[in-house]
């Protein structure tokens, strides 16, 4: 299994409108960055991401889980982007912040620390394990 993190802006995506999908999930759609897109198309069914909310807020809320692998993005009329599909598994206890992830030197080296712009990104499994502990769930 491979980890993930993929950032919206609230006002646009928030973490209560995907857990309001419940099972059928969201396509996960707009990205438009070359790397992002690498990142989507290796993402495998059953693999786990965290939900970071962009903006003001800049903190992980939650968990997804990706429910179906790289398809064409239905916003897309080109046909050069893709998406994936998510849906949410459980909500942090407490969220985590980019000032608690930047305050703690175990994370010096995560993607969201050194290119906090990438809209989705992997997570080592290190991390992933100390940010679940830093918000109040089991990994």
């Amino acid at each position: 299994m491979a980890y993930w993190l993929l950032k919206t802006e609230p006002e646009t995506w928030s973490w209560d409108q995907q857990r309001a999908r419940g099972k059928a999930g969201e396509e996960w759609t707009g990205v438009r960055n070359y790397q992002a897109r690498s990142n989507l198309r290796a993402m495998k069914k059953g693999d786990l991401g965290f939900f970071y909310h962009t903006g003001s807020a800049k903190e992980i809320v939650g968990v997804v889980e990706v429910s179906a692998p790289a398809h064409s993005d239905s916003t897309d009329k080109t046909g050069e982007w893709i998406s994936v599909d998510l849906k949410a598994v459980r909500s942090l206890k407490t969220p985590v912040s980019m000032a608690a992830i930047k305050a703690e030197p175990r994370l010096k080296n995560m993607v969201l620390v050194r290119n906090s712009r990438l809209s989705v990104q992997p997570v080592a499994p290190e991390e992933w394990r100390l940010i679940c502990k830093m918000g109040g769930i089991e990994p």
